[in-house]
Parts: C-alpha cells; sequence; structure tokens
C-alpha cells in the first residue's frame, strides 16, 4: 500500500471513529455527546466505589425500605445513569406509547403534553413537577400550556443539567428546578394550582408520603395526574419468572419495591384525594411502549463499545461500563415485563384536592 492509500485509510478510520462517538451519541436532543460521559456530581475516580455501593443496598433490603435511606440511593443512581440517559434516550427519561407515523420524539412529547391537558391549568398559573429529572417533560408542558412550572429533583447534577437545558430552549422563564427531596418540599401549603409526575413516585419507599406531601402544596380544587410504575393484575408473585422480572426491574431503576396497580387508587384516597380517573395507558388500543427498547438492541451494542473504549482511554470514568451493562440487563427486564403484560410503567391516576380543605 503506497503513502497516499495509507493516509486515506488512516484519515477515513479517524473521521469514521469520531462521527461514531461524538457525533453519533446524543438521542433526541444535541448536547450530551459520548465524550461528556460522567458520573453526575460523583468525581470520576469515585464512580466505580458508588456503583458498588448502589448495589450494595440491595444487599441490605430493610434499609431500602427506610424513608430516611432511600433519597441516597436514588440520588446516587441519578449520578450514575444521567448522562447515559441523555445520551442513549433524551431529556425525557421516561417511557410512552408508540404512536404509528410519528417519531419517538413526537409520542413522548403528546404523552406529556397530556398530563398537562388533564390537569386543565392556564396559562401563568403555578404547576408542580414532581421528580423533574433533567426537564425534558417540563420543557415541554411549559411549552404547550404557558404555565409557569416548577420541579423538583432530589439530584443535584440533574438541577443543573435542566437549568442549562431552560436556557438553551429559551424556557427559563416560564420552568424553575428545585434540589429537594419529594418526600419532605420546600413549598408552602396550597401554593399550587395543579401538579404531575411522569414514572417518578415509583422512587418514594411509601407512595402515601410523597402523595401526601403533594395533597398539602396543591390548593384547594386543583388536580394532580401521575403515570405509575405498577405490577398488573396479569402478575403472579408465585411465578419464579414474574418474580425475577420485576426485580430485575426494581434493581435496575433504584426501586425500593413496586407496587401493585390496586394500591394506587387506595393510597390517593387515603391522603384525602378524590380518584376522578384511573386508566392503564399501556392497555391495548395503545402501541407496545417496549417496542424502542427493542429497536434499541443494535443502538445499544454500538453504545457499549463506544463507552468501552472510551472508559479504556479514561475518558469516561471508571464504572462507566457496569452501569451501561446494568442498564442494558434493566432494559431486557422491562421488555419482558411489557411483553407479558406483567408490568406498566403508564398507570395514569388523576384526582382532586376537594375545595373543603385547607
Amino acid at each position: 500500500m503506497d503513502s497516499l492509500s495509507l493516509f486515506c485509510t488512516a484519515a477515513l478510520l479517524a473521521g469514521g471513529l469520531y462521527w461514531f462517538i461524538c457525533i453519533l451519541g446524543p438521542a433526541e436532543q444535541k448536547g450530551k455527546r459520548a465524550t461528556d460521559l460522567s458520573g453526575g456530581s460523583i468525581s470520576a475516580e469515585k464512580v466505580l466505589d458508588n456503583y458498588n455501593n448502589y448495589w450494595s443496598f440491595f444487599r441490605r433490603p430493610k434499609e431500602i425500605e427506610t424513608a430516611e435511606k432511600v433519597p441516597d440511593f436514588v440520588d446516587t443512581f441519578y449520578n450514575l445513569v444521567t448522562d447515559i440517559y441523555e445520551w442513549g434516550w433524551g431529556q425525557s427519561f421516561h417511557f410512552s406509547p408508540s404512536i404509528p407515523g410519528k417519531s419517538h420524539r413526537d409520542a413522548t412529547r403528546l404523552h406529556e403534553e397530556m398530563a398537562v391537558d388533564l390537569i386543565e391549568v392556564k396559562p401563568g398559573q403555578k404547576i408542580l413537577d414532581v421528580g423533574c429529572g433533567v426537564g425534558g417533560p417540563m420543557r415541554a408542558i411549559a411549552a404547550h400550556s404557558r404555565a409557569n412550572v416548577v420541579g423538583i429533583t432530589i439530584n443535584e447534577y440533574q438541577v443543573n443539567r435542566a437549568k442549562l437545558h431552560n436556557k438553551k430552549s429559551g424556557l427559563d422563564s416560564l420552568c424553575e428546578v428545585v434540589c429537594g427531596n419529594f418526600l419532605k418540599m420546600p413549598f408552602s401549603d396550597n401554593s399550587f394550582d395543579g401538579a404531575y409526575s411522569i414514572e417518578a413516585t415509583c422512587h418514594a419507599p411509601k407512595l402515601e408520603e410523597v402523595y401526601a406531601e403533594i395533597f398539602r402544596v396543591l390548593k384547594p380544587g386543583s388536580l394532580y395526574v401521575s403515570y405509575e410504575w405498577v405490577t398488573t393484575d396479569k402478575y403472579n408473585s408465585e411465578n419464579d419468572e414474574h418474580v425475577e422480572v420485576i426485580q430485575g426491574i426494581e434493581r435496575g431503576d433504584a426501586l425500593p419495591g413496586l407496587r401493585s396497580y390496586a394500591d394506587i387508587t387506595k393510597t390517593a384516597n387515603k391522603v384525602g384525594f378524590e380518584v376522578v380517573k384511573e386508566k392503564d395507558l399501556a392497555e391495548p388500543p395503545a402501541q407496545p411502549w417496549w417496542s424502542r427498547l427493542k429497536m434499541g438492541r443494535v443502538a445499544y451494542w454500538r453504545n457499549h463499545i463506544v463507552v468501552t473504549i472510551l472508559a479504556a482511554l479514561g475518558i469516561a470514568p471508571k464504572g462507566t461500563v457496569d452501569v451501561h451493562e446494568m442498564l442494558f440487563h434493566t432494559a431486557d427486564h422491562l421488555t419482558r415485563g411489557g411483553e407479558s403484560g406483567i408490568f406498566s410503567p403508564m398507570h395514569m391516576i388523576l384526582c382532586r384536592k376537594p375545595n373543603s380543605s385547607s
């Protein structure tokens, strides 16, 4: 091979590697490249230790069920996965039913807009996003409703990412982000005109505690909608395969324990809510929400190669490969849960705080 051919081949390989790692990385929105993967608020040299600490929670199940321990557990999880979620999935950390003829991005946006439509808020009113992540749903909802959205997340790194995205999208005047525990929210009683949570309250050790906090901060007469992660009526706790799938989802998503669909209305009523509507949005005729996970398996292997290379080169923190592999196994459990019908990430409940509440 002459020198010109060798040079052209090397240039082609270098260009392909740059495209593969730097350009192809971001999923739904540009802004998070593979070369920027980090451990959130965790320093690079401590990512692997924190990953091991995360798994240690599952060897101490009684601590997972203790409210005082859960915030650290969830905070560690989101430090580990936030960059990978943004890079490989997008800025909205949730699922949505597939819609024929619509992109995943459009299906996600419509799923989010439906939530704010259900709580019937008007432009200029103040609403609460309970567990806002990096603010993907917040921005879609603010743009759609023109309401002022206040989001709360336990993770400081997510707060900073959300503020950055809010400013870039020109929605920072409508979107505010607060770092805090949704079990003890730093908001006054009766201060919000509406509230929503999209696949977030599943992280609470006791659903009653977070529902009670949401009830407290809502104005009387206001509506709250939640998309809940639940086991369905098809789940059989005596079926070993069912148990394996559900435990896999719990381990890979920082969940103290998945709840039964039958517990949601009971809990809402217990804290004082009137239940206006309840529906599993994953049930037919809705298209499978897990189809994106199955379609993304090729992308996973591509991304895993990228992460492995970057970790070997010292660009990505040691432990990133372990986190990425964990998320792949979790995706498999989620897919199996969806295909078998034993799990839903979008059991919708719409509640009203009675006008008589004070």
